[in-house]
């Protein structure tokens, strides 16, 4: 059986030899994982507030809406009204999920847990206000 070379020692930096290649490959990946420190201009960035997202997509790319859904307790006749569009590689994706899932795992040390499903929010006993025009 052959001896598998991923789990020799690393030669030293003067060593040239058939080991040299592999290793040189690693320092370049570890060079890449390091995170690069970019410049970011936001003059001329706009807030908008979402309580409604949408998320659809090809093979190439995601497409993520964002807007504001004005329904109350069940109230349908109200339109989610969509006010903006991201659209993404899947690579970007990835990372804003890993940013937005790290974000929220922060938020919930500090505050507790966020419960998404709202009947699981709702207080027994407390009844629901009524409908506007009701």
């Amino acid at each position: 059986m052959a001896k598998d070379d991923s789990t020799a020692a690393a030669p030293a930096a003067t060593s040239t030899g058939p080991t040299e290649a592999p290793i040189q490959g690693v320092r370049e990946k570890q060079q890449q994982a390091a995170p690069q420190q970019l410049s970011v201009d936001d003059a001329n960035i706009h807030a908008t507030y979402a309580n409604f997202v949408r998320v659809t997509g090809t093979p190439e790319e995601l497409i993520v809406d964002f807007g504001l859904n004005k329904q109350v307790a069940g109230d349908d006749t109200n339109p989610v009204h969509l006010t903006q569009r991201l659209v993404l590689n899947f690579f970007t994706a990835k990372r804003l999920g890993a940013a937005l899932h790290m974000a929220v795992q922060r938020h919930e040390a500090a505050f507790g847990r966020l419960e998404t499903d709202v009947q699981k929010r709702l207080q027994p006993g407390l009844k629901p206000a009524p409908a506007p025009g009701s």
